[in-house]
């Protein structure tokens, strides 16, 4: 457990259609708070579960569990290592005002076809940026969304870093701890049917399908990922977590697991 001050928090300038996420950083480490749920433990177990992707190691952000005492209070939640390693992380919305006035998010979902969304964010992003193969990128992201529910990733919840706006480089994939239905006090509470509740799951980027979203990105981008992991891993990595509720623990494993079902092409 780690104890944490006013003098910690850090505001981002990243919004969440979830809330306000209570997030710390001290000595290079960024601490982040359940707020709906067991964010921290989606944070951790998907985490843990992209090491057995194809995914290199740079590529996405470590998470690991932490308590979080504040204001007198425990949380559960996790922590990373800061991966911006003197780069300043700019969400594409921002970019976009910053660039142009208006926000991405205004700009694609002007455009009707949905395959032309995601074809408008991929070139205007590397029209900006001059970052290559972009696309590629967005098929890694949006198939880790679909492969576990993570339903926060729109255009202020996509990012990249940058030094002083004038050098760009890719962002390792962060932030998913909207995933494997975490939100338990407003949409998917405990005790609620699985299957039900994985169907009402929507996506926000450019579809509200998970499925036509990732099937779009591998038809313009290539299938850029593949997964290694079975019911034996997600067990040992969710078993782990003992500082929450073995009815959560369960119910993470199910749904890792109904959805590795849907998605057994993705798997070697």
């Amino acid at each position: 457990m780690i104890q944490l001050f006013n003098d910690d928090i850090r505001l981002e300038n990243r919004q969440s259609s979830k809330g306000n996420q209570l997030k710390f950083e001290r000595d290079g480490v960024w601490y982040k708070a359940d707020y709906c749920g067991y964010e921290g433990l989606a944070e951790y177990v998907i985490s843990k579960l992209l090491s057995f992707s194809t995914l290199s190691v740079e590529e996405y952000v470590d998470y690991d569990l932490e308590q979080i005492e504040y204001k007198g209070n425990v949380f559960n939640g996790c922590k990373s290592r800061d991966f911006t390693n003197g780069w300043q992380l700019i969400t594409l919305e921002r970019l976009f005002k910053q660039s142009y006035g208006y926000g991405l998010n205004q700009v694609i979902y002007k455009i009707p076809e949905k395959t032309e969304r995601l074809k408008k964010l991929v070139e205007e992003t590397e029209r900006l940026t001059g970052i290559s193969e972009f696309g590629k990128y967005m098929n890694k992201i949006l198939t880790v969304d679909a492969l576990f529910l993570n339903e926060d990733r729109h255009t202020h919840n996509l990012a990249v870093l940058t030094h002083n706006l004038a050098d760009f480089k890719l962002a390792p994939i962060f932030d998913n701890g909207a995933g494997v239905l975490s939100d338990t006090t407003m949409d998917y509470p405990l005790g609620n049917d699985i299957i039900r509740m994985i169907d009402s799951v929507r996506a926000k980027t450019f579809s509200e399908s998970f499925e036509e979203q990732m099937d779009i990105s591998e038809r313009l981008y290539g299938e850029n990922i593949r997964f290694s992991f079975g019911y034996s891993d997600v067990r040992n990595i969710v078993d782990e977590a003992e500082i929450y509720s073995e009815e959560i623990r369960e119910r993470v494993v199910d749904v890792i697991m109904q959805i590795r079902r849907r998605y057994e092409y993705l798997f070697k």
